[in-house]
């Protein structure tokens, strides 16, 4: 099967009208939002494509799509433990981890996570009424499981509802985390009475020499929670539909979630990720390799051309996690006084030098400042072109 990304070029690509083709001029090069420069799968197309030739638009029913993500799960990672008969069906990933924590903590209550991590955890959490607090991951970019735990019996001794919020592959690192780290996790959710709630979208996206463990698979994560879809791997971004699962003492807090959370999936998203989940391995397959390419490629690039930025490979996602801290522009190019912009740092600095836009480090938390994430889920041209514009505005910098 074709590399699903190598398949458009930049002209084709520009005809698109999503966020990550439309929130910069057309002399950008978009490497920044997670949406990949893919076609759909063919499965994909047909079942969409049935839907509206028999005008099957309404309203969203059925077990399907948890049966298909259970089909997925036991073919791809061997869990047979996957809970479709309990799952519920939620608007996307994010307003399913609100619902989910809005089931077992109350206003003002604190939700942990590890820092660096997707910016939305901080805006959602924070709109929700809970308070973020930070346990930084290791400067390896894992779990630092010393510093989780203290932060565990710190919180407990103030407060009898805990959360803690993962990103399982972590965004922006891309470290899939062990089974080990996951048991590790668990034990000391149990020791302090924490409720685990696992943002899993990247899941389907890990790639070889990784193996993605699920976390409700693990024991001890009975009382957790799991938020899941074929939104990252699929590219259905457009399309929404997600997955709330919960491990077996979880079944009767996940079974209180309200009835008009399940509206917010789309009839057609939940087609399209059926779809996706039931017969869209061969096309996931191809895509990895791709993706595994394209890490490799830009190894090889910065290596080449940008020695001065780290990079440490992501085992999963198609997230690359750069430290620019070295190129000095940390403080330098801050964001413009009187600019709407979430841009700072090298961020800044490569959006009016180079023309490639990519997510500014400094809104995933603390340890994120002088970092960028770069979105290499596009064709090896694009990929280069935005390398080789990097390092020609650094080097004109110098």
């Amino acid at each position: 099967m074709q590399n699903p990304l190598e398949q458009l070029d930049l002209q084709q690509l520009r005809q698109r009208t999503s966020v990550k083709w439309r929130a910069y001029p057309p002399d950008v090069l978009p490497l920044w939002v997670a949406e990949m420069d893919v076609m759909p799968a063919d499965p994909i197309v047909r079942a969409l494509r049935d839907a509206l030739e028999t005008g099957d638009t309404g309203y969203a029913h059925g077990p399907e799509y948890p049966r298909a993500a259970q089909e997925f799960a036991s073919r791809q990672w061997g869990w047979n433990g996957f809970p479709a008969e309990s799952a519920k069906s939620v608007p996307d990933v994010m307003m399913g981890i609100v619902e989910v924590l809005r089931l077992v903590t109350e206003p003002g209550d604190p939700v942990v996570v590890n820092c660096p991590v997707y910016p939305p955890f901080y805006a959602f959490v924070t709109s929700a009424g809970r308070e973020v607090v930070e346990s930084p991951l290791t400067t390896g970019g894992r779990i630092d499981l010393e510093r989780l735990g203290d932060t565990f019996r710190t919180l407990s001794r103030t407060h009898s509802r805990i959360a803690y919020l993962m990103a399982s592959p972590h965004n922006p690192t891309g470290a899939v985390h062990a089974r080990d780290e996951l048991q590790a996790v668990a034990e000391l959710a149990q020791r302090y009475a924490v409720r685990v709630v696992v943002d899993e979208i990247h899941a389907p996206l890990v790639m070889p020499g990784a193996s993605f463990v699920p976390y409700l698979s693990v024991a001890g994560s009975e009382n957790a929670f799991s938020v899941l879809s074929a939104s990252k791997a699929w590219n259905l971004a457009g399309l929404k539909a997600a997955l709330a699962l919960a491990g077996p003492d979880a079944r009767a807090d996940l079974a209180r979630m309200p009835e008009e959370v399940g509206h917010g999936a789309s009839h057609l998203g939940v087609i399209a990720h059926t779809a996706a989940f039931r017969d869209g391995g061969p096309w996931l397959d191809a895509l990895l390799a791709g993706l595994a390419d394209n890490r490799d490629l830009l190894g090889r690039l910065l290596a080449e051309t940008l020695p001065d930025v780290g990079y440490a490979p992501a085992q999963g996602t198609y997230l690359a996690w750069l430290d620019c801290r070295h190129l000095g522009m940390h403080e330098a190019h801050r964001q413009r006084p009187g600019v709407v912009s979430a841009l700072e740092g090298p961020a800044r600095f490569f959006l009016d030098h180079a023309h490639v836009a990519l997510s500014s480090g400094h809104v995933f938390g603390t340890g994120g400042a002088g970092h960028v994430r770069l979105n290499f889920a596009t064709s090896q041209a694009i990929l280069t072109e935005a390398v080789e514009r990097m390092a020609a505005a650094v080097d004109g910098d110098r």
